[in-house]
């Protein structure tokens, strides 16, 4: 599904969304559950973009459903694999999850990436920014591509209902809840979350800010 202008979310990719960012370099936000790779692949190259020419990966944080398909992805692409610094122990093995998320992790193993890049402050790819809003795990960061913001799990929606995610799968709450504030300092008009359908922004998302703001 075209969100605007290259800008796609992958529709093969269930559970928690994938999506491409057709530019002079091709990106993927997020990878999904374990198990999807071929067809992400598939669907990429559907869309134009082969294999080879996948650039970067770009990883919001450090749950399965968002890195399950890192390690083939990089393996069958090449691609530059970049992540929060705070999380990259966590992806690695080198940390165990906590709470339910360390169950999720002992029923769901996926081959782990080989070079994974921790983002610098302020980092930016052209006109990819990366901006720290932690909470929901101690790295989680969104990313602002031209007007087309990539929340990760800092909301899900459900039609025009923007909620949080539930208070048992944040490390921790208050610091999930104030990272939402970030949002009244960027330009926007689409927001994509990985759980839920892709919104514009307008009175329901400022609403939904002003709470923790």
């Amino acid at each position: 599904m075209e969100i605007i202008n290259n800008v796609y979310q992958l529709d093969r990719v269930k559970g928690s969304h994938v999506f491409l960012i057709k530019g002079e370099e091709n990106i993927l936000i997020d990878t999904g559950m374990p198990g999807a790779s071929e067809q992400i692949l598939a669907e990429i190259n559907d869309l134009g973009v082969a294999a080879k020419d996948l650039q970067k990966i770009l990883l919001t944080h450090h749950d399965i459903d968002h890195i399950g398909n890192v390690g083939i992805l990089e393996a069958q692409t090449g691609a530059e694999v970049w992540a929060p610094e705070a999380d990259i122990p966590y992806i690695l093995g080198q940390k165990n999850r906590e709470g339910i998320k360390r169950v999720i992790q002992n029923f769901n193993r996926a081959p782990k990436p080989v070079k994974l890049n921790g983002y610098a402050d302020n980092q930016k790819f052209g006109e990819i920014q990366i901006i720290p809003a932690p909470g929901h795990t101690p790295g989680h960061s969104i990313v602002l591509y031209r007007n087309v913001l990539f929340v990760g799990d800092l909301f899900k929606t459900n039609g025009s209902e923007i909620s949080p995610l539930p208070r048992f799968m944040n490390r921790d709450q208050q610091q999930a809840q104030k990272a939402v504030a970030v949002l009244k300092d960027l330009n926007y008009d689409w927001l994509c979350p990985a759980h839920g359908n892709p919104i514009q922004n307008g009175a329901e998302i400022q609403q939904f800010i002003s709470r923790y703001s």
